[in-house]
């Protein structure tokens, strides 16, 4: 088994020059604590950098964020106890979590976890540790009594395109990752985005990310202008089901890169959305409908 790369770590946190929202909610995030309370599953795609919860914290203080929706990370697998152990420390007025769940999960467990504040499942075909598409039935099945939804994290948007007849009769509600997964080199004409905006237009129980932009960025920083129009094309299709999130601390990203400021990437989603009303929907009110926070 080939050793995975090691990840950078977050930039130091500052102060964002525009002023989110009360109860801004950071809807996709991850934190990496000591590999010996918290260790890794056997085979992962990357190997994180130290990214524990108080300097996570630290970072939502400075940028302005109020609640947070904890992804417990593919590297932990089917493990969720350092997310949990998270939103027991943050309490449900400020924290959700979204599971990494084996397709034979007991019923048993899945209370536990919707008692300590679960409310998705996801799936990726681009890291290794949940599963796939394979197991999408199974995985809605199992959670949808619970009224959770499938994360869906793909490898390449066309995935969305080619499975475009199964998702929209999946029973359990749909959050798609970071913008469906496109790339700042795919027009908004691409098939994959095409059929993420017919499945957020047919259903009423589908959500998607503005998340991870940088890193799926061709034309990079400052600006990011390739997925501007990408995010803006979405809030402008469905409004009520567009959700924000840092995607801290930006992992699956190596060196010679750098990881990039979350008070920048702030300050770009606000001038992407200069409209307080569209902020506050997206995330704030938005949030707070999908994950149930009051």
């Amino acid at each position: 088994m080939t050793p995975a790369r090691l990840c950078l770590g977050p930039q130091p946190p500052r102060k964002p020059k525009c002023t989110l929202p009360p109860n801004t909610t950071d809807c996709h995030c991850h934190i990496f604590e000591a590999p010996e309370r918290y260790p890794l599953s056997g085979d992962v795609s990357y190997a994180p950098a130290p990214a524990p919860l108080d300097e996570y914290l630290r970072m939502c203080k400075a940028v302005g964020i109020g609640r947070t929706v904890q992804v417990n990370a593919s590297v932990y697998g089917f493990d969720n106890s350092i997310t949990l152990d998270a939103i027991t420390r943050l309490g449900p007025h400020r924290a959700r979590g979204v599971a990494g769940i084996a397709p034979d999960v007991s019923a048993a467990e899945l209370e536990r976890l919707d008692a300590g504040g679960f409310r998705g499942a996801r799936l990726s075909t681009k890291v290794k540790g949940y599963g796939g598409t394979e197991v999408i039935d199974v995985i809605a099945a199992k959670v949808q009594p619970f009224g959770w939804h499938v994360q869906l994290h793909f490898g390449a948007s066309e995935t969305i395109a080619e499975l475009e007849p199964m998702l929209l009769a999946t029973p359990a509600p749909i959050v798609f990752d970071h913008l469906g997964c496109m790339k700042g080199n795919e027009p908004p004409d691409a098939r994959g985005f095409q059929a993420l905006l017919r499945i957020l237009e047919r259903r009423d129980d589908c959500w998607v990310k503005i998340s991870s932009f940088s890193g799926r960025s061709v034309s990079g920083p400052p600006l990011y202008e390739d997925m501007k129009v990408l995010a803006q094309a979405l809030v402008a299709a469905r409004p009520d089901r567009v959700v924000w999130g840092t995607n801290w601390p930006h992992p699956n990203q190596f060196a010679p890169h750098e990881t990039p400021s979350d008070a920048h990437l702030a300050d770009v989603f606000c001038a992407w959305f200069p409209d307080a009303a569209v902020r506050q929907q997206v995330m704030v009110d938005n949030p707070a409908r999908l994950y149930g926070f009051v």
